[in-house]
């Protein structure tokens, strides 16, 4: 408790375009895209499959990420669009979202350019593994709730914002640990591992998470390992994981994306008897001290150290809800304020219900916010930043 946060293990240059309705059905319809060929499972080979599955995701308002072919198909798609350029990744949001209430921490790179020395917060101090400066950016699409696309051959409306992350990224893929990492966690209290799951080749996997435990060696006994699952391009590649991490990791988290991946069906997140079915389905599956399941109605943490948590759990849905009603652009006091705002009746019905359901469960309920500019885009990454809030250096107070 009270030493430095460190938080990885890759970081990311995003491309945010902003939403318009109109170029996406223009596009649509210059590519004879028929409602009937949406699917958010075939490859994205070019920007045509591209638009085909950023509708699949649109119709269903769900979120997700997903491989894309070619950088350039990335950077094709998003030059029609106004775009902001960002940095990304868990830990480097997770990072930034921390920075706003003034508490540095060191990152773990696999990638540098010019964005990354430019955009990253002065608080933030790194370890990199990059032998040279690359640019593979990540397209982040966050469309609004009742956005309406029109086909030749009829419209589709979500039903709820959401996000989309698209990416070719050899850095993330290749996962490279750096050789400091291992210093870098000699006086950490907390350690954030996320990332893993952009990798695709399995051996080079084994390879990575190998390294890791070597670094591993040299953190503390009792600092927190948080380790977020963030969808697996690979879903099997999962396995590799908890074959070297369970018996270390404190913290499991993911949001219900991953969730209803695990149990592989759809899970009503408004029906506690179908929540606490799915979340103990998964506590079997992946056995560790605290669960957790971030969702846009609740957080709930089980298994036997759950309880100890509730604490930080209460900070991460308020550090999300913050991002979600003021993007980055907040305060500590911002983030204090939000604390204030009422909350999700609908979602702490699900938190009563799951508390008395599982034992020993702990959960949060989402605040109600009413913003006609919602910022779903690092949502899970500003949680995992308010949950570790109370995992960060003790400051000194000012004279």
């Amino acid at each position: 408790m009270g030493r430095t946060l460190v938080l990885g293990l890759g970081g990311t240059v995003d491309y945010e375009v902003r939403w318009d309705a109109r170029v996406i059905g223009s596009l649509a319809a210059r590519f004879g895209i028929r409602r009937r060929e949406l699917t958010t499972t075939a490859p994205i080979v070019d920007e045509r499959s591209l638009v085909v599955t950023i509708l699949a995701f649109v119709v269903d308002g769900a979120g997700g990420e997903r491989f894309v072919a070619s950088s350039d198909v990335v950077k094709r798609f998003a030059d029609r669009f106004t775009t902001e350029i960002t940095l990304g990744g868990t830990g480097v949001r997770a990072g930034i979202a921390l920075d706003r209430l003034g508490i540095p921490s060191v990152q773990h790179l696999v990638s540098m350019d010019d964005h990354v020395r430019r955009l990253m917060p002065p608080s933030i101090s790194w370890v990199s593994s990059a032998a040279e400066d690359t640019l593979d950016p990540h397209l982040i699409v966050q469309y609004p709730a009742g956005t309406v696309i029109r086909f030749d051959d009829g419209e589709i409306v979500s039903p709820s914002s959401n996000r989309l992350i698209f990416a070719n990224d050899p850095p993330n893929r290749r996962m490279a640990i750096s050789p400091e990492l291992g210093e870098a966690l000699t006086d950490a209290g907390a350690f954030l591992v996320s990332g893993f799951n952009t990798m695709q080749d399995e051996i080079l996997l084994e390879r990575r998470l190998t390294d890791l435990d070597a670094a591993l060696v040299q953190l503390p006994a009792d600092a927190l390992l948080y380790y977020e699952d963030a969808g697996f391009y690979v879903r099997r590649f999962a396995r590799r994981i908890w074959a070297h991490l369970l018996p270390r990791i404190d913290v499991y988290g993911m949001n219900e994306d991953e969730l209803q991946e695990y149990v592989d069906r759809p899970v009503d997140l408004l029906d506690a008897s179908d929540v606490a079915a799915a979340l103990l389905a998964v506590q079997r599956l992946i056995p560790v001290p605290a669960l957790l399941v971030h969702t846009q109605h609740w957080a709930i943490a089980v298994g036997p150290a759950a309880a100890r948590h509730r604490t930080a759990l209460t900070s991460a849905v308020q550090m999300a809800a913050t991002r979600f009603r003021l993007g980055d652009a907040f305060t500590a006091a911002d983030f204090e304020a939000t604390a204030l705002l009422p909350r999700s009746a609908r979602g702490e019905d699900v938190v009563a219900g799951v508390e008395r359901k599982i034992a020993g469960s702990v959960g949060v309920p989402a605040f109600r916010i009413d913003t006609a500019m919602p910022t779903t885009i690092g949502l899970g990454d500003s949680f995992v930043g308010g949950f570790l809030v109370v995992h960060a250096p003790v400051r000194e107070p000012q004279p």
